[in-house]
């Protein structure tokens, strides 16, 4: 009987808590050490709110607005966006757009894993060339932006000068709508390479050396080695990279506004840019709205096609 009573009584204390579920919920969460937690979680809180979600669902409902930032707002459905549909500015933003983050990321990955296995070594002050490949990406991108538009220059930049020597006419690069784009796209892999080379050191550094000497053994060669087991072993960090490289290539403005502005013509004119041309300049913010919603959905859907084939090939 006593073991039966004890028994019955355990099941009433467990029982109990459940029952008043939410006022020891809500006493855990005025616990003293909770509110220290909630006090220092608060700023960063704020400032999503204020800087990231307000301004995200405003822009959501700007989209379906015709407003230019002085009158009245006015309620026009769905005509941003199908306006964009025929906007040729749009097409042929979106089409730069693609064409520079695909190109860009892929400049990024092989720039940086290049980097990565150069500065993988235990050499005599090889901390500074890893300082060294890295200083692009704590550089100010409107710095770096000034600094390659005078490398650029056609006529006095050091790089035609040198190309001089062996070409008659060397590329007009941000002159050039032939050239523009690729010009951007290559200061974009240089101002990035660094930031990923570390990323990528880290997943080498990871790899277990016995994998490299059972393939020694083996009588694997450096490619065998490179294709079996680095690159399976690196592919967390490379979905990794590829993600937020795209993400980050996407939300790119600041080159393109110093170096080109958009030009030659409308070569390297982005989203990102022709958003702030519609906004601020053309003052057609409920259209500019659409167009930054499109491009999250972009965004959107390219990272879920990538969650999505990651089982395929990322070997964790």
């Amino acid at each position: 009987m006593s073991t039966l009573n004890k028994s019955s009584l355990s099941k009433q204390q467990a029982v109990r808590p459940a029952a008043g579920g939410d006022a020891s919920l809500w006493r855990r969460m005025m616990h003293p050490q909770a509110r220290t937690a909630y006090l220092f979680l608060l700023p960063n809180l704020l400032g999503f709110l204020l800087f990231i979600g307000i301004p995200s669902v405003m822009a959501l409902g700007l989209g379906f607005t015709e407003w230019d930032g002085y009158n009245a707002l006015k309620w026009n459905g769905l005509d941003n966006y199908v306006r964009l549909l025929r906007d040729d500015n749009f097409r042929i933003a979106l089409q730069n757009t693609l064409v520079y983050t695909f190109g860009a990321c892929l400049l990024v990955i092989i720039a940086s894993l290049s980097l990565a296995l150069l500065v993988n070594r235990k050499l005599k002050g090889i901390s500074l060339y890893r300082a060294a490949f890295f200083f692009p990406h704590i550089a100010s991108f409107i710095a770096v932006a000034v600094v390659w538009q005078a490398i650029f220059n056609p006529t006095l930049g050091p790089l035609n000068m040198f190309l001089g020597n062996f070409m008659d006419q060397p590329p007009g690069w941000l002159v050039s709508s032939k050239w523009a784009l690729f010009s951007i796209i290559l200061v974009s892999a240089w101002k990035m390479a660094g930031y990923y080379m570390l990323l990528f050191l880290a997943g080498l550094q990871g790899i277990s050396k016995e994998l490299y000497e059972a393939a020694n053994i083996d009588g694997a060669n450096i490619l065998q080695r490179f294709r079996n087991i680095t690159l399976p072993m690196l592919s967390p960090v490379t979905f990794f990279v590829i993600i937020t490289c795209i993400i980050n290539l996407f939300k790119s403005f600041d080159l393109v506004y110093v170096m080109t502005g958009g030009g030659p013509g409308r070569s390297t004119k982005l989203l990102v840019y022709d958003i702030f041309v519609q906004s601020f300049r053309n003052s057609a913010f409920g259209y500019a709205s659409a167009e930054a919603i499109v491009l999250f959905l972009i965004v959107l859907v390219i990272t879920y096609v990538q969650f999505k084939g990651e089982k395929r090939w990322v070997n964790y």
